[in-house]
């Protein structure tokens, strides 16, 4: 699943990939099945298996952001992600905006939002809430996109039985 994740995020334009493991071994599992063309940066979580609050305030305050303007999430389990999505992410994101965000005319989809690190660091430090209330509180875009893009995946065998 991480493949089509990172292929889709490359063809968008959106490398170098910076991807957050849980252990050093992780690198060697996941880059195995990554594209060896991929401009990838592996990041280990100061914290085992922290949740996204803390996994993404754990990133945002990783030095080699300073100066970038926005930074595209995309967690592994959406394989149907596409990179005109991220093309129409990119393109929505208003000035004065704190990030853009998908939404399948159900829910919000924070964990495929495209943020400006340095406004959304300020929001989210110390705040424990679900992202999903956190950004919605903040000057923010929406994109309007397909359910079975934004679909998650839990397993290898829940991606086999979406391809038939």
């Amino acid at each position: 699943m991480i493949c089509r994740v990172a292929d889709a995020l490359a063809c968008a334009g959106l490398e170098p990939i910076r991807i957050a493991v849980a252990r050093p071994g992780d690198v060697e599992k996941y880059g195995s099945a990554l594209d060896n063309d991929l401009e990838v940066e592996w990041v280990l979580d100061g914290k085992t298996h922290a949740g996204p609050v803390d996994a993404l305030e754990e990133a945002l305050m990783d030095p080699r952001l300073e100066g970038q303007s926005t930074l595209q999430l995309a967690p592994v389990d959406c394989p149907w992600i596409t990179e005109e999505l991220f093309s129409s992410l990119r393109e929505g994101l208003a000035e004065g905006d704190a990030l853009i965000m998908p939404h399948d005319g159900e829910r919000p989809h924070p964990l495929l939002a495209l943020i400006r690190p340095e406004l959304v660091r300020k929001m989210i430090v110390g705040d424990r809430r679900p992202l999903h209330l956190q950004f919605s509180q903040a000057r923010h875009s929406v994109l309007l996109e397909d359910p079975a893009v934004l679909r998650n995946v839990n397993s290898p065998e829940d991606l086999e039985g979406d391809a038939s």
